[in-house]
């Protein structure tokens, strides 16, 4: 997977510094997903969290430019993804997406969830059986308009 150099970069200064994704987000003044999302090329940040971000890791100027910039989003792999994690979540929306649309369509009617008015937050969750990731994804409802 290739990522841009100002992606390779941040990465480089994150690891540098030893830095978490979540502290780079505080110093942005945004949520850790959109951030991260943010330094892989999939979303933009604004001029302020993107000098915060350059400024924290004492990167030049031609990356904030970057940060700032908007993104040709979901062109960092291809399908099927062959990364174990994200193939992973390729598969649960395969195996669950009719269950999804079903749900989706029996609760709120024809419509879609918003990718773009979209809040998701990944967590943690401690299990004596086994830790547990737990995905949130909450995106608006967009009705299908009849004419």
């Amino acid at each position: 997977m290739a990522y841009s150099s100002a992606t390779e970069l941040i990465l480089e200064a994150k690891e540098k510094k030893n830095l978490t994704f979540s502290q780079i987000a505080e110093a942005a003044g945004c949520s850790e997903v959109f951030c991260t999302a943010a330094i892989y090329g999939q979303q933009a940040l604004s001029p302020d969290q993107a000098k915060a971000v350059t400024e924290l890791l004492e990167l030049p100027e031609e990356v904030e430019h970057d940060l700032k910039s908007i993104p040709f989003r979901g062109t960092n792999f291809s399908l099927p993804p062959t990364d174990p994690t994200i193939y992973r979540l390729y598969e649960l929306v395969l195996v669950y997406g009719d269950t999804i649309k079903a749900l989706i369509h029996e609760k709120f009617g024809d419509g879609i969830m918003s990718a773009i008015d979209f809040k998701m937050e990944l967590d943690k969750e401690e299990d004596p059986h086994g830790d547990r990731v737990v995905i949130t994804l909450n995106g608006k409802f967009l009705k299908y308009k009849t004419f």
